[in-house]
């Protein structure tokens, strides 16, 4: 997998260093003796080619220097350089060669870019595991959706049911009210139809005389039977209602308030009105 960031540093690496080579030789053998050019062109690539090697060495141990690190990027800087002021002072085909002025920069930046590689590779082994648990969670996501899927199909089928049941009972209810009032109505009329008590009095005189046919309707609900107003107690006179309000109320020291006074009456099973009740109050108090 390093082959993809070593191949085109070391490619570039090369390139960059013939053609430094070259335009030291052209441009500084005709001021100079060419073994003086070539020294110079070879000490330019030497140093740049030295210290990259010791920054890989460095980047083998996992190890970094930064003066070495200042010293090749100053190496690639100057032939950069070289190669622009050649293209600078160049008659012919200036922008060409200052098109290629780069290739020594560009040679530094492929390197980095694999050291930064070499930083982050991983073995296969660790790859394989970072796979399977991104496949164990993309697993995961899909269950999960799945399940929530299902779960909500699910819960708009139960709502789909009981919503339809509940119609379903409310019709049922509303045709039985509807047939109860009717039912209701015709008892109702038969009851109160002339025809209808003269029938039944006929009827049932000759089987039990002196007794009046009584046909109730029936009721619809529970009831609580009602005192008959016959058994009902006999309502108390003013004279007599004032009398036991004032012996009531005088029974404690102080007297007793009014709300105290209708307690303590009513829980006696006297009987009496708010109104009379207060009326008689005002009066002995």
């Amino acid at each position: 997998m390093s082959a993809k960031t070593v191949l085109p540093a070391v490619a570039m690496t090369a390139v960059s260093m013939v053609l430094t080579l070259a335009v030291v030789m052209m441009w500084l053998g005709t001021a100079v003796p060419w073994p003086v050019a070539l020294v110079v062109g070879l000490g330019i690539d030497g140093g740049w080619l030295a210290t990259l090697a010791y920054e890989r060495r460095l980047a083998a141990q996992g190890d970094h220097n930064r003066a070495v690190t200042a010293v090749g990027w100053s190496f690639g800087i100057l032939a950069a350089g070289v190669l622009v002021a050649h293209a600078l002072a160049a008659e012919h085909s200036a922008g060409a060669w200052l098109a290629v002025a780069w290739l020594p920069i560009a040679a530094k930046a492929l390197w980095l870019v694999h050291s930064l590689w070499e930083r982050t590779a991983l073995t296969p082994l660790a790859l394989d595991a970072i796979r399977g648990i991104q496949q164990e969670a993309r697993d995961e996501a899909a269950v999960a959706r799945a399940r929530l899927r299902a779960e909500a199909a699910t819960e708009e089928t139960r709502l789909t049911a009981v919503t339809a049941a509940g119609a379903r009972v409310a019709r049922i209810q509303a045709k039985t009210a509807q047939t109860l009032a009717e039912a209701w109505s015709t008892l109702e009329t038969a009851r109160k139809g002339e025809e209808t008590g003269r029938a039944l009095t006929s009827v049932t005189s000759p089987v039990t005389p002196g007794v009046t046919s009584r046909w109730e309707l029936p009721v619809w609900g529970p009831t609580e039977p009602v005192p008959a107003l016959e058994a009902a107690a006999p309502a108390l006179s003013d004279e007599a209602l004032d009398a036991l309000v004032d012996g009531i109320r005088t029974s404690e020291v102080p007297a007793l308030s009014y709300r105290e006074m209708a307690a303590r009456f009513r829980a006696a099973g006297h009987s009496a009105s708010e109104v009379r009740l207060r009326a008689a109050w005002k009066r002995v108090a």
